[in-house]
């Protein structure tokens, strides 16, 4: 067995609970808060934190802090609460899926390989116990749970911020402070900046699982150069490697590594290239040899290696907690560079195993640790750093490669101060307007975590996506701080070119608007890294005491720019409603309106450099012109910012750079723009600079001259200006109404592609007669026994009926989702009335429904419901993520106070239930032995539901006005093609006495 190392924990000292005890750390405002003297001093060292130390090292001032939080010691779990005022809001978690606004959310972290997520998702690839609470005043206060290990952080009370880990650990808050902005300033100081991007990663990316051979590659380059939309780097997925194993090339397909790349950066582009951490378990492989020469796989508690399957099969795991393992890879990396790699992909290190329920190593494994980083631990301590120091070693490897490149890294998994190392994407993503939605507030959360240098994959990862939503992502990615499409194997293609021209035309417009405003989103990141301030921060950030703004979650800021957009199928810009923040909010585009385009807004009072739609960030611009958008605020006056250098290595750290601060004021009837003061010792370009002084509704007026002159612009009479504006906004609805919007064709699901009914399918037998609307969920709208004359389905076309859920995150069909109907009247022996319907749930699974009448039994209806794993994706290994199946039909109670629910349990006790509006479940021996009865004693008729006990997990029952639901709920497992969840049960009707 491993000897441990590394401090023992107190669990609170003599305390189990009260008041946490604080020092000031870091700088005026901060504090840490311990349960107790001894916890303080048992506490292990950060990893969050840039500087450990300065996390133990009190400074000297007289401050207290303004809240205090609270604590408590329950079965070796520190649970920790924070108490503000009513009316604040919650912000951050880190990488969450779900609503903005985190109120009434909790979720836990613990780094998951958490494939086609949803919004209900309590854990996904990255874990930031981290809080940014918004005071009802506008001001922030911001905490952190300093551990590394599986936290809760529970936000479902008002105004009450919860966390619970292991004991014990330290917690540190941010203030409060005058606005949110200040809190993660003051965050930065803390955990790191966001490293500086080199210019090229900021131009659009383009990715796919996979292109299988060099050709692919060189092929999609040129066709984006052909096509004019703009591009700057070409992604290379698992399918480059010799079988899966890291730092080898497919001696077929990828025979030339050196030469693809050169034929690249020819044409413009970089490429990018995956590694994972699953090193395949082979003598000869020279990653193996070396690593198990070095010693520097993650062990198992008996001190042999883990291994555990991913793509190559048998894997070891590099132990990044030692320094030896560190050096072995960035070692690595540095050899690999050399083949003309530009980036680095680290995927797949939650760690990610597969084969596996939990999708990770055993929290029994053993890492040797740096005494830096807390020493010798099980992998529960270190689980969520796993990838962090992936990154790190990724990044140090890149930098031993070429000392005057900066690196660019992008990780899947990661934590509290990951941005120093690696940029990230949102993960494996699903094809769905949902999930559309969700991007712009996940990646808000992520910048709001201290994570400004992220993005989704653009169209989706998982699924097909339709041209309406392709293009109407890509209007929004575009303006996300990271800019990647990306798609699994196994789907349509998702090139901008592949929806049609319509959504083509689209990808080009919004790309070009990206390149228009890299100047601006590349003075954002110089910002982020040397400042710590966000890149996109939620709208409310333009006023935080302003409640109305604080939800909103279909806009965002890019500095002084608004981007509004819309994230519903139907509502293109020009049914678009807004809600601005207060000042001025000027609205310009570059000549590129278009219904499925974001609308943006220059902020009153700033000035944002623009640059020309280049094909590609590197291309050489030969004229080098400047333009300029000037919004003047009430007072008539703007200022903004410019950054420029080299674009990569770091002569900016010495100086070598170029910050210009521009300022415009009104002086009597003309706007003077002007140089009123630089950083830097980059010479300024000789070059033409246009100012574009925006009046409103798209209007401007504008001149030329030369940067570093005074530049001047003659204001109209204010009649003038009002006709200019008018006339502009005349145009602008021109425009819109003559753009046609991209068709919404929608992909049909299932292998025969049959055409959805939009006409309810009727079945009949002797006693019964069903309905079933496809188009909407595929529910059963009415379900009539015809003797009796009664109907026993509770709904609506929209609401109610028999529906079904699948996953453990969120509802997937049974709401709005349309079903295909795969076959009609069946002839299968002993059927006669039949329909089967299919909905497609993403990451390769559909949710199929068998209805149908028997023959041999006119008085039942049986329904047998399935998740089927069709087309699972990258990262499962064969396995979908964790879903489960939950049949949910809601009964009509015509005569509520003479019903009731009745059945015996698998261990023979009777149960006799009645309407009480609550909710009760049954499991294990305590769910029905197979069979269940909703009775009507007015009516004398039970409604009999039978099952089979094996295929059900636990029993619902939950009442409302004038319904019922008894639900089924299969287990919660991941399914395989070969494992799908089902459950087959029947209704039948019967005369009680």
């Amino acid at each position: 067995m491993v000897n441990y190392e590394g401090k023992s924990v107190t669990s609170g000292g003599d305390v189990s609970s009260g008041n946490m005890i604080f020092e000031p750390i870091l700088e005026d405002g901060v504090f840490r808060f311990d349960c107790s003297v001894n916890d303080r001093h048992a506490a292990y060292p950060s990893i969050s934190f840039v500087n450990s130390k300065d996390r133990d090292t009190p400074i000297t001032n007289d401050k207290v802090p303004s809240y205090t939080p609270t604590f408590q010691c329950l079965l070796e779990q520190q649970v920790v609460k924070l108490e503000l005022p009513i009316g604040t809001s919650f912000y951050g978690t880190g990488e969450a899926s779900g609503q903005l606004e985190r109120t009434g959310k909790r979720v836990f972290t613990w780094n998951t390989d958490a494939f086609a997520y949803g919004p209900e998702t309590t854990s996904l690839y990255q874990s930031h116990p981290w809080v940014l609470a918004v005071l009802p005043n506008g001001e922030a206060i911001g905490i952190l749970a300093d551990t590394t290990r599986r936290c809760e952080i529970d936000l479902r009370k008002e105004s009450v911020i919860q966390f619970v880990a292991p004991s014990s650990y330290p917690v540190i808050t941010f203030g409060p402070f005058s606005s949110p902005m200040k809190v993660l300033i003051s965050l930065s100081k803390a955990i790191g900046t966001v490293f500086m991007p080199p210019k090229w990663s900021l131009g659009y990316q383009q990715c796919r699982w996979s292109y299988l051979s060099d050709q692919r590659v060189l092929e999609v380059a040129r066709t984006f150069r052909e096509k004019r939309i703009p591009c700057d780097v070409i992604w290379m997925d698992i399918d480059y490697m010799d079988g899966f194993r890291c730092f080898t090339f497919d001696k077929e397909h990828f025979r030339d590594p050196k030469s693809l790349v050169k034929d690249l950066h020819d044409n413009g582009f970089k490429a990018i290239w995956m590694l994972d951490p699953g090193i395949k378990q082979e003598e000869g492989y020279f990653a193996y040899d070396t690593g198990s020469k070095n010693d520097i796989w993650v062990q198992k508690a008996d001190g042999t290696p883990f291994i555990g399957d991913v793509w190559p099969g048998s894997c070891v795991f590099p132990d990044y907690t030692q320094s030896k393992a560190r050096v072995w890879w960035a070692n690595l990396v540095k050899d690999f560079i050399s083949n003309g790699v530009d980036g680095i992909w680290n995927d797949m290190n939650e760690p990610s195993v597969f084969k596996i329920l939990t999708k990770t190593m055993p929290e029994s494994n053993v890492h040797r640790g740096d005494s830096e980083l807390g020493g010798c631990q099980n992998h529960s301590f270190y689980h969520n750093v796993y990838g962090l120091l992936m990154a790190r070693s990724t990044y140090e490897g890149m930098i031993l490669a070429n000392k005057k490149k900066r690196p660019f890294v992008l990780t899947r998994a990661g934590f509290v101060g990951s941005q120093r190392y690696a940029a990230t994407w949102t993960g494996d993503n699903i094809s769905t307007w949902e999930h559309l939605h969700m991007s712009i507030s996940m990646v808000l959360q992520l910048g709001l975590s201290g994570q400004p240098l992220s993005g989704p994959d653009i169209g989706g990862f998982s699924g097909n996506a339709t041209p309406r939503l392709f293009g109407r992502w890509m209007g929004v990615g575009s303006l996300f701080p990271f800019c990647r499409g990306h798609s699994e194997a196994g789907t349509n293609d998702h090139e901008p070119w592949s929806f049609g021209e319509e959504c083509e035309e689209v990808c080009r417009l919004a790309l070009k608007r990206r390149y228009h405003l890299i100047p601006l989103i590349y003075t954002l990141f110089y910002f982020a890294h040397t400042r710590g301030i966000p890149v996109a921060t939620p709208t409310f950030f333009a006023d935080p005491g302003d409640p109305s703004l604080r939800k909103l979650e279909n806009s965002f800021l890019l500095g002084p720019v608004l981007v509004y957009a819309s994230t519903v199928c139907s509502q293109g810009l020009d049914k678009l409603e807004c809600t601005w923040p207060k000042g001025i909010w000027l609205s310009f585009d570059f000549g590129d309106t278009h219904p499925d385009l974001p609308a943006l807004y220059l902020k009153g009072g700033s000035i944002i450099p623009v640059g020309l739609p280049l094909q590609h960030v590197g291309e050489a611009n030969p004229s080098d012109d400047l333009t300029l958008l000037v919004a003047l605020d009430e007072h008539r006056k703007a200022e903004g910012f410019l950054f420029e250098d080299d674009g990569d290595g770091y002569e900016f750290t010495e100086g070598n750079y170029l910050l210009t601060h521009y300022v415009a004021e009104l002086q009597s009837s003309a706007v003077a723009v002007s140089v009123h003061k630089t950083e830097g010792s980059w010479e300024r370009p000789k070059r033409r600079l246009h100012i574009q002084l925006l009046l409103g509704g798209g209007a401007m007026l504008d001149t030329w001259g030369m940067d570093g002159e005074v530049l001047q612009i003659i204001l109209p009479s204010e009649e003038e200006v009002s006709k200019l504006v008018s006339a502009s906004e005349k145009q602008y609805k021109e425009r819109l109404e003559s753009t046609i919007q991209i068709p919404d064709v929608e992909e049909v699901s299932g292998p025969k592609g049959a055409e959805l009914s939009r006409t309810p399918i009727e079945l009949k037998n002797g006693e019964w007669v069903l309905k079933v609307v496809p188009w909407i969920g595929g529910r059963i709208i009415s379900m009539m026994h015809i003797p009796s004359g009664t109907q026993w389905l509770h709904s609506r076309i929209e609401v109610g009926g028999y529906k079904e859920y699948g996953g453990t995150e969120y509802l997937f069909s049974g709401c709005a989702e349309e079903y295909t109907v795969l076959d009609r009247k069946l002839e299968h022996a002993g059927e006669e009335e039949s329909v089967v319907l299919e909905c497609n749930i993403g990451g390769g699974l559909v949710l199929q429904r068998q209805i149908y009448l028997p023959k041999n039994a006119a008085n039942v209806i049986q329904i047998d419901s399935s998740i089927i794993a069709r087309n699972v994706g990258a990262g499962s290994g064969g396995f979908s993520r964790l879903v489960f199946l939950r049949v949910h039909p809601t009964f009509s109670l015509l005569h509520p106070a003479e019903s009731s629910v009745s059945f015996t349990s698998v261990d023979g006790s009777t149960h006799e239930i009645f309407p009480d509006g609550r909710e009760q479940f049954f499991e294990g021996n305590l769910i029905p032995n197979g069979e269940w009865r909703l009775i009507d004693k007015c009516l004398g008729l039970a409604l009999v539901n039978r099952f089979n006990v094996a295929e059900v997990f636990k029993c619902l029952v939950h009442w409302d006005s004038g319904s019922v639901n008894l639900e089924l709920w299969s287990e919660g497992r991941p399914v395989s093609k070969q494992s799908p969840l089902r459950i087959s049960h029947q209704y039948e009707v019967v005369r009680i006495p």
